[in-house]
């Protein structure tokens, strides 16, 4: 009998464990949730003045900020942005990286996802950040308004979880832009009308900012404030239209610890490479003697005989209580502006970092290569639908004249698979497919280069160089594996090409030089600890394969983030089919969705 009693106080006790720890369990689930918030912010994008290079200019801002306001919350918050178009052009917003998980509404690029907000319209765009964290950016995504309309957002870990690593002092967003002495619009209108690539831009900016070597710049170089033997992080960010870019930071070692806002293994470097869209973290330890030292930016030109913008953008990484120098407070985006008088331009000159050459492409290779995963993943398989698509320019041939401007009589174009992307402009792509509309797009996207040439040849006979005007996209099933091999081209200029596809991170397997080869490169693909990416470099005159699965339904688009070449037609879209579950389907458009006009 005192046996028995004995095993059922052990069964209750076992049971009432079991109880307590199902307990902990849910609510180890429950309080994160209850702790995620909701976070409203309006943005204005309305016209403002402001002067740069010595001149005063009209640009489009948002709230009358350049750049922009910065976004931070925590991962698994939502954001609620009311967009309020003040401006005298169309616009959208997209919020580059966050995975949208079936709600393509809120994605933002113009006729792919929405209709644009008209002048003196309004729209809501609303979003969770879960399952991501990490230095992402925001920006417009109609036209060229990019240029001016950009800012950070930062997502922090859930509330009570840590860093990855040791937790910085500051953190400092990093913010890389360009600049026009001209308005944006007008510089890609010009190129549209003549069919010339459009102008370079006249400088490179941090934070908004030129630096100490452009005229009329010095005093407003932005400011970095440190203090000695402590480690910050410096969140920067590559919003520049049309060129990649190196980063140099001067008597310092940067660590790289995430990119796109996915933590990485982390590696030291002098030099970090950073294409249009990409986002690199690097953590920095103020171990230097107290003093000054520049922070870097200049282009990465991969195209020969391609101009460029060949100014040189500085900010200063300045010391607290620095010998010869005034406090001061960090001058960038969301930062507290210095004291009248600037006295952060007071002390002595800052000291220069290595730079490497603006052609310097092994500097850009190892860099890259440098990036993985921080532990083994496990990469999806097997590849049920593969996609090989060559990215580069095109010529197309037109009478001599005033809109026959490009190269040897030509209009400048840019393809993928030979198809050069044109949007629609009555309804949006996520519309046509959501509601069934005829006559949009069509399906047909080739999943293979329709002619196959020597890809990367100096020498493309000039037969191959004019590609066709379509809206075709790729149909792509549900929790498909999908393989994408992107494959440079020699046609007019090989040229590094950073892509990013929408709605999607990535896993980068391999790149290389040259033309793709399976049976020679399928050897070279990372299964253990390859990189997560939303924006990949492709290597000039090389190519890249990605991977993911494909959980998220809707209308991505697939393009090159240097706008010209956009602009040019260097894009696809896919259609991800929706899934049998409930929530394996796009979610019903808002009310408030723009309509197109006519």
């Amino acid at each position: 009998m005192g046996r028995a009693v004995q095993a059922t106080m052990a069964t209750r006790g076992l049971m009432r464990l079991c109880c307590f720890l199902s307990g902990v369990l849910l609510l180890s689930f429950i309080i994160p949730s209850a702790l995620a918030e909701e976070r409203f912010y309006e943005f204005v994008v309305k016209e403002t003045v402001v002067k740069r290079l010595c001149q005063t200019n009209k640009i489009i801002t948002v709230n009358g900020q350049f750049p922009g306001p910065t976004i931070e919350v925590n991962s698994g918050d939502t954001l609620v942005i009311r967009a309020v178009n003040m401006a005298q052009y169309n616009v959208t917003l997209h919020w580059h990286g966050l995975r949208q998980l079936r709600n393509g509404w809120a994605d933002g690029p113009e006729f792919v996802t929405q209709c644009p907000i008209r002048p003196g319209s309004s729209y809501t765009y609303r979003y969770t950040t879960e399952g991501q964290e990490g230095t992402l950016w925001w920006h417009a995504h109609s036209s060229w308004l990019r240029a001016t309309v950009h800012g950070a957002l930062i997502i922090h870990p859930k509330r009570g979880l840590p860093y990855p690593f040791p937790k910085p002092a500051k953190e400092f967003p990093v913010l890389l832009a360009e600049w026009w002495r001209r308005d944006p619009i007008s510089v890609i209108r010009q190129s549209m009308i003549t069919g010339a690539p459009p102008n370079i831009s006249d400088a490179i900016l941090i934070n908004g900012q030129p630096g100490d070597f452009l005229p009329c710049s010095s005093q407003e170089t932005s400011i970095i404030p440190v203090v000695a033997g402590e480690t910050n992080l410096l969140r920067i960010m590559n919003a520049a239209m049309n060129s990649e870019l190196f980063v140099s930071l001067a008597g310092h070692k940067m660590t790289v610890v995430a990119a796109d806002a996915q933590y990485t293994k982390p590696f030291d470097t002098n030099v970090v490479l950073i294409g249009p869209g990409q986002t690199t973290d690097v953590l920095v330890t103020a171990n230097a003697a107290p003093g000054r030292y520049y922070l870097t930016a200049r282009v990465y030109a991969s195209a020969q005989g391609v101009p460029f913008d060949n100014t040189t953008a500085t900010a200063i990484f300045q010391y607290k209580n620095a010998p010869g120098c005034a406090e001061t407070g960090f001058s960038g985006p969301q930062g507290r502006p210095r004291p009248s008088g600037h006295p952060g331009r007071a002390g002595p000159a800052p000291m220069l970092p290595y730079m490497p050459a603006n052609n310097d492409t092994n500097a850009a290779t190892i860099f890259s290569n440098s990036i993985r995963s921080p532990g083994p993943v496990k990469v999806p398989g097997p590849v049920t639908q593969e996609v090989f698509t060559t990215i580069g320019f095109g010529l197309f041939n037109c009478r001599p004249g005033p809109f026959c401007q490009g190269p040897n009589n030509t209009r400048f174009g840019a393809s993928m698979n030979n198809v050069s992307f044109q949007l629609p402009n009555t309804v949006s792509l996520l519309q046509a497919h959501y509601h069934r509309i005829p006559g949009v797009f069509t399906e047909d996207f080739p999943a293979f280069p329709p002619v196959i040439f020597d890809f990367t040849s100096q020498n493309v006979p000039r037969a191959l160089w004019q590609p066709v005007k379509g809206t075709r996209l790729y149909r792509v099933k549900f929790g498909a594996v999908v393989q994408i091999v992107f494959q440079d081209t020699g046609i007019f200029a090989a040229e590094e090409h950073p892509m990013h596809i929408h709605g999607y991170h990535f896993y980068v397997l391999a790149t290389g030089f040259g033309n793709y080869n399976p049976r020679r490169d399928e050897a070279k693909f990372n299964m253990v600890d390859p990189p997560s990416r939303n924006t990949i470099g492709v290597p000039v005159g090389g190519w890249a394969v990605v991977r993911f699965k494909a959980d998220n339904p809707g209308v991505w688009l697939v393009h090159c983030h240097i706008d010209a070449h956009l602009t040019g037609g260097l894009a696809m879209a896919l259609v991800v089919e929706d899934g049998k579950a409930e929530l394996e389907s796009t979610v019903p458009p808002p009310l408030d969705l723009p309509i197109c006009g006519l």
